[in-house]
């Protein structure tokens, strides 16, 4: 099958390459994101493969259509940046890899908290010039707080075992209650109540229309005065000009993102000689209790591994008619 792979990084091309056995599919690469201006490219092509700042919206789908394309492959979990409806309309099925390595971003998730507590990162830079002082470098004692966990699907799941052994009382906000983790002893609580509890809240839900933004200024005025906020999952979680008010209050003590609202401009590319237009996310660079990452969580060998492996699956699953285990339905 002939298959154009839209917004390629450079560690990509060899993962798809190796398991894309005996060339199996027709893989063509492009650098550009896909969008309804890009959307011609996929001309003579089955199907595409998307990654997050691709943006299939409408416009865009309806072009793939009139083109031909059947298939559009997310090589990710998340899919809200395709509009589903339209692939539906259209005649377009959508697959996507639900879970790779649930336990890289888990792991990111606790390296940035430790990151953010015990200023690992400053320190680093304090002892390359010499600077061997530990003022403002002091942090706290993970054993025994109260860490929130909001969503407890595969990631929320690694991410609450990984805090359980550091002793951490951990309670949860899903909508649907991990019964697991409840004999682990993790408590469920409603979404307030866990903003008003926790010393610690790490972010592990789908962005949809129920969760967009459900981090703004009402969540912010409810949290714990000086709680840390972590965010791997959806930029569109958090209102980022609602944080930036938190931040200046101090109500938010820590921020710690690898996700942002309008990453698709800035993340996955080499912006150093350029002076970044995005206001909201200078603003959030400047607080020295936060710390962003580049959308890196999941990056991981194994994780890109399963990536391309599942992807590849997808791509063979539709071609031969099988059916779609990982087809996301509206």
């Amino acid at each position: 099958m002939k298959v154009a792979i839209f917004g390629t990084q450079f560690y990509e091309r060899d993962y798809f390459n190796k398991y894309n056995i005996d060339n199996t599919h027709e893989l063509t690469f492009f650098n550009e994101q896909l969008t309804a201006e890009t959307a011609f490219l996929a001309k003579s092509f089955q199907a595409v493969c998307v990654f997050v700042t691709d943006k299939i919206d409408k416009n865009c789908i309806e072009k793939l259509a009139e083109i031909g394309v059947k298939l559009i492959d997310l090589r990710s979990a998340g899919f809200n940046n395709v509009d589903l409806e339209a692939a539906k309309n259209n005649n377009i099925k959508v697959v996507r890899v639900p879970a790779y390595s649930p336990q890289a971003v888990a792991e990111h998730a606790v390296a940035m908290i430790l990151t953010l507590n015990r200023k690992t990162h400053k320190a680093y830079n304090q002892v390359r010039e010499n600077n061997f002082s530990l003022q403002k470098l002091m942090g706290f004692n993970l054993f025994e707080k109260t860490v929130g966990v909001v969503g407890t699907g595969k990631i929320g799941r690694a991410f609450c075992n990984i805090m359980l052994g550091f002793g951490c009382k951990i309670i949860a906000y899903d909508i649907k209650e991990n019964e697991g983790l409840k004999q682990k002893g993790v408590q469920y609580k409603t979404f307030d109540e866990l903003l008003s509890q926790s010393d610690i809240i790490s972010i592990h839900c789908p962005l949809t229309p129920k969760t967009n933004h459900i981090f703004d200024k009402k969540a912010f005025d409810k949290i714990k005065k000086g709680a840390m906020i972590i965010n791997t999952s959806r930029g569109g979680i958090i209102n980022s000009e609602d944080a930036i008010v938190a931040l200046k209050k101090e109500q938010i003590g820590y921020l710690g993102l690898d996700v942002y609202e309008n990453e698709s401009n800035l993340f996955f590319k080499d912006l150093s000689q350029t002076i970044i237009q995005d206001d909201v996310f200078e603003r959030l660079l400047s607080f020295n209790n936060v710390l962003i990452t580049p959308h890196q969580a999941f990056y991981t060998q194994e994780a890109v591994t399963e990536i391309a492996k599942i992807t590849i699956k997808n791509f063979t699953d539709f071609e031969k008619d099988l059916p779609l285990e990982n087809e996301v339905i509206l």
